[in-house]
């Protein structure tokens, strides 16, 4: 059935306008008029309705059943970003949310090779936002990610965090792994460097505001690979219930 996010309120019995870049997809699809499809607001929980009239800018649904269903972790991860080359963040992005991230912090790092303009920040902001929308559409989510704004690195260190902060890095003594097994389920921020890595100040900078330094393991990973590795590792040994 698909599945569309809706920013706006839901309740069994209405009938909703749908915007217009749903109303667009519904025509490419092709839906006939009471077709079922899913719809959700982030609020939680996903809404049953049908096809209630089509016009090619303009669809509207009549909502009919409301089901409590949920797909997120019983954790809160993180994924702090430094920022790659070209489109790379959009495949992190759409990736950890598929993996269950409850949050996404795109970081500037001194060897991140994208330096955005001011102008161009609100543009990315607003794109990876929908990259955000499309996954959670995609993979049965009913909550969005929290996509935070653009930051420096040192800026989000100093920023007061409960959760615990964690940099993956080939200099790290322990394993994620290892590490994961001794611990409890638990919200943490996973960061993870641009294609160079951080640099070792920058290192140092984290584990002096209480970052904990672990590895992946022998090998090096890519900066696309490493921190969706590490979701799936802390999934895989926390387990999703």
């Amino acid at each position: 059935m698909p599945r569309f996010y809706i920013p706006n309120p839901l309740e069994i019995g209405i009938t909703v306008t749908l915007p217009e870049a749903v109303a667009h997809h519904i025509n490419v699809l092709r839906l006939p008029l009471d077709t079922p499809v899913t719809l959700f607001n982030g609020s939680g929980g996903e809404f049953i309705a049908t096809i209630a009239s089509l016009e090619r800018k303009r669809v509207s649904v009549e909502v009919k059943t409301f089901s409590p269903r949920e797909a997120e972790l019983p954790y809160a991860i993180t994924l702090a970003q430094a920022l790659p080359e070209s489109s790379k963040l959009d495949w992190i992005i759409e990736k950890a949310v598929e993996l269950g991230a409850a949050g996404i912090q795109p970081l500037s790092a001194q060897r991140c090779v994208v330096r955005l303009a001011a102008d161009r920040v609100e543009k990315k902001q607003a794109h990876w936002q929908a990259v955000i929308i499309s996954a959670a559409e995609q993979s049965g989510r009913n909550r969005l990610p929290h996509l935070a704004p653009l930051t420096s690195l040192s800026d989000w260190l100093g920023q007061k965090d409960l959760h615990k902060r964690i940099i993956l890095s080939p200099r790290g003594e322990a394993s994620l792994s290892d590490w994961a097994r001794h611990q409890p389920p638990q919200s943490v921020a996973l960061l993870i460097g641009p294609e160079g890595g951080f640099t070792d100040a920058e290192e140092s900078a984290a584990c002096a505001q209480g970052a904990l330094m672990l590895s992946m393991g022998a090998r090096i990973l890519r900066t696309e690979t490493a921190g969706l590795a590490a979701l799936a590792a802390l999934n895989a040994i926390w387990g999703e219930m």
